[in-house]
């Protein structure tokens, strides 16, 4: 017998079990470790990239996903949609987790984010809740209900994963918040690491490659539209410019005036916005196109302050699809900037008052020559031709006589050519045009 067969059986046995691990190995590609970096507001525009990506991934390709979580919280119907996503993606066997980096927060709406994952992990500096919902102009009654609701859905995400129920329902009963070390102490998180990749490490998962996603453009415009302030705002805007634009017949000023409404009420739809805040805000725009009408400049004043009271009003209430917000849609710094906005309406109500004042004279020019016998001054040395000022509005003119006016003259119209004012000085009286 040739001994060289026993060894060509066994080198062609161990050539099939190459060819068998290669083509496994090819059949079963080294699957990937998604993560999701939410940076922002929970609002439309993240729950757009978070539910999209979710719902793409499959559990052929993808051993785990990320959110790498900072965000101060936001709208709960956007959250309930986020929760959602990760529910199914944990049902298709994608493990979930979520991680806080050094010096971030997972707050308000985003402790219910973070509770619906499979693993928590927080680096020192960082803290998840406070969860209390808010319903902007509810009653306690209304206020009590979602409360009530948000706690049982915040321990329900809890005891689904295996995690201390009782400091869970006090994230919303109370609106405690914890840090890292207390949240990993009474068993809310998971461990405490300085960096995604110890995280990952803790779960055998530091070595798979990772894809890396963020908010598009879309997603960016969507956040921008969901903040209510921003919307009222907007459609403010857009009727003062159109208002203006009657004034001064620029057509620029109507076109950034019809954009900006388009952008509020898309807006508005987005947030499921309160109907009481909405018929204020059109009120407050009705009062604004009305100074166009009344010249006096309290129209304009009255619309802006209506309108921002409906702003505050805008977020979605008890009855709507958005059971609320976790934290307050409006700041400090919201309430500070209407009050500048009501400062400045005063300043352009007194504006519009003087420029109406000025197209009632205007408006006499096509039939008695009414500026004839009126006073001005001069803007500038006016030699052939120059330029007074008449009722706040400057004309070309020119003097009478060969001699100039100096600027800031007293001068007396005493006929026109044309659009051209002929002017003659006033001898008594001398003012400087600051």
């Amino acid at each position: 017998m040739d001994h060289r067969i026993p060894i060509i059986i066994v080198v062609l046995f161990s050539i099939m079990i190459l060819i068998g691990v290669s083509s496994n190995s090819q059949a079963q590609p080294q699957k990937n470790v998604v993560v999701i970096y939410l940076d922002e507001a929970i609002d439309a525009g993240s729950s757009a990239m978070i539910t999209s990506t979710l719902s793409s991934l499959s559990n052929s390709t993808t051993a785990a996903v990320v959110i790498d979580m900072n965000t101060p919280g936001g709208e709960l119907e956007d959250m309930i949609q986020m929760v959602s996503a990760i529910t199914s993606v944990e049902a298709r066997g994608i493990i979930t987790i979520t991680y806080v980096p050094q010096n971030a927060m997972a707050a308000s709406a985003g402790s219910y984010v973070a509770m619906a994952t499979d693993y928590i992990f927080m680096a020192n500096g960082t803290y998840i809740g406070p969860s209390t919902p808010i319903v902007v102009g509810g009653t306690s009654l209304e206020e009590q209900h979602v409360k009530s609701a948000m706690e049982q859905y915040m321990v329900s995400l809890a005891a689904e994963h295996g995690r201390n129920t009782t400091a869970a329902y006090s994230m919303v009963s109370n609106n405690t918040a914890y840090n890292d070390t207390t949240a990993y102490n009474i068993h809310i998180i998971n461990g405490i690491y300085g960096s995604l990749t110890g995280a990952l490490a803790s779960l055998s998962l530091s070595s798979y490659p990772r894809i890396a996603v963020y908010p598009s453009a879309y997603d960016n415009f969507l956040s921008f539209l969901s903040n209510a302030y921003v919307d009222g705002i907007f459609i403010l805007l857009g009727f003062v410019a159109i208002m203006l634009d009657i004034y001064h017949g620029s057509v620029i000023l109507t076109v950034i005036g019809i954009t900006l409404l388009i952008l509020g009420f898309l807006g508005l739809q987005l947030i499921s916005a309160s109907l009481v805040g909405v018929l204020l805000l059109i009120l407050g725009s009705v009062l604004i196109i009305l100074e166009a009408k009344m010249g006096h400049g309290f129209a304009l004043l009255s619309g802006v302050v209506v309108g921002l009271i409906g702003t505050f009003l805008l977020a979605s209430p008890y009855y709507s699809s958005n059971p609320g917000y976790s934290p307050s849609p409006f700041t400090t710094f919201d309430v500070l900037t209407s009050i500048l906005i009501v400062i400045v309406a005063g300043f352009l109500a007194f504006y519009i008052r003087r420029i109406v004042r000025a197209f009632k004279y205007r408006g006499k020019w096509t039939g008695a020559e009414s500026l004839i016998g009126k006073f001005g001054y001069a803007v500038g040395n006016i030699d052939d031709k120059g330029w007074v000022s008449v009722d706040g509005i400057e004309w070309q003119a020119r003097s009478s006589t060969t001699s100039s006016i100096p600027a800031g003259s007293k001068v007396k119209i005493v006929g026109r050519e044309g659009l051209i004012l002929v002017v003659e000085k006033v001898e008594e009286e001398q003012v400087k045009i600051k």
